[in-house]
């Protein structure tokens, strides 16, 4: 009794855990396949992934076409930092070569003596007076000899442009007193000559104390005549002549020109017929006014201020190569990365 419960029992239990060949394999292939299912992606998870390489790769476009356009924009402002800064070096040099002209008046209570050569040729000087307030003295007669109260020298040399020409010059001592202006009235005479045209001709330069402390007075005369204009009066008119005086100082060289406003007068011969033979000259000197016009040469050009803004723009041009490069530096590294992940998925769908 107990060794058949024994045998079946063992049957039993051999029927249920140690199946037949036919139901082994199938639970084998029934594990093979939930294995694959398993490892194969579901259509959900392929949407995910596709959409999360779309996304990167919008990102990349973005970024690159971003620097693009830095790049251009900073290379727009390097043309202009060029640019700039050619037309500063240009704005510079034409500034330096071509400087203002500053204009100032300096007022003056009196003036220094200036020199006034004549040159009368034939003709006799017969008064030289300094008066005061505009007051003419009377003309002088021809057969007397007229005190005079100014200083004079009388100097010959040769012309400066042609050592040929010989001539005379009555050099005067000018009026200084401006307030009370002061004038100098000189009157010539000058016998019947064969000339068309008669007058004299004078010369005004910078100071009379000059051609007297000058050891050679005719080459100190030739100099002035290089340097100074020449005037006429004629003859038969009253010539009153208003100095002004301009001081020109630039690029190392001072210079001083008398500028003249004239006005004539003419003169109402009353003498005998037998006398109007001798032709009559008449000139007045006189200061304008009590200023000097200072002409300067001013160089508006400002080095510094060249030199500030070419540092400016410098630091701009470096700052955007700068900027540049490490921009271009980004983009390759991007570039790379973006080829890293893409070689990646080929290789996983491979």
């Amino acid at each position: 009794m107990l060794r058949r419960d024994t045998s079946r029992s063992y049957q039993e239990f051999n029927g249920e855990d140690c199946a037949g060949p036919e139901h082994y394999q199938n639970n084998v292939v029934s594990e093979v396949e939930q294995d694959q299912a398993s490892c194969d992606p579901s259509p959900d998870e392929d949407i995910v992934d596709n959409n999360l390489m779309a996304i990167g790769f919008n990102k990349a476009c973005l970024k690159n076409v971003f620097t693009i356009i830095l790049v251009l924009i900073y290379l727009l402002l390097t043309t202009v930092a060029v640019f700039l800064a050619y037309q500063t070096i240009s704005d510079f040099m034409e500034k330096l070569n071509h400087p203002v002209m500053s204009v100032s008046y300096k007022e003056v209570e009196e003036f220094t003596a200036p020199g006034i050569a004549l040159y009368p040729g034939k003709a006799q000087l017969l008064s030289c007076k300094h008066h005061y307030h505009d007051n003419i003295p009377p003309l002088v007669a021809l057969d007397i000899l007229e005190e005079r109260n100014c200083i004079k020298e009388e100097v010959i040399y040769h012309g400066p442009y042609s050592n040929q020409t010989q001539k005379r010059a009555i050099v005067v001592r000018g009026p200084t007193d401006v307030r009370n202006r002061e004038l100098l009235f000189l009157q010539f005479s000058r016998n019947e000559t064969d000339e068309d045209f008669s007058a004299i001709s004078y010369m005004i330069f910078a100071k009379f104390s000059d051609m007297l402390e000058s050891s050679d007075k005719a080459a100190f005369m030739m100099d002035c005549e290089r340097n100074y204009s020449m005037w006429t009066f004629s003859g038969g008119f009253r010539t009153w002549v208003k100095m002004s005086l301009v001081k020109t100082s630039g690029r190392g060289n001072e210079s001083v020109e008398f500028r003249q406003e004239s006005n004539v007068v003419k003169y109402i011969d009353k003498r005998p017929p037998q006398e109007q033979a001798n032709e009559l000259f008449f000139v007045v000197f006189q200061w304008r006014d009590p200023f000097i016009q200072q002409v300067k040469d001013i160089v508006t050009a400002n080095p510094w201020n060249t030199i500030a803004i070419l540092c400016g723009v410098f630091m701009a041009l470096f700052k955007a190569a700068d900027f540049a490069k490490l921009s271009i530096k980004w983009t390759i590294k991007i570039r790379k990365r973006h080829l890293r992940a893409k070689m990646r998925e080929l290789n996983q769908i491979s």
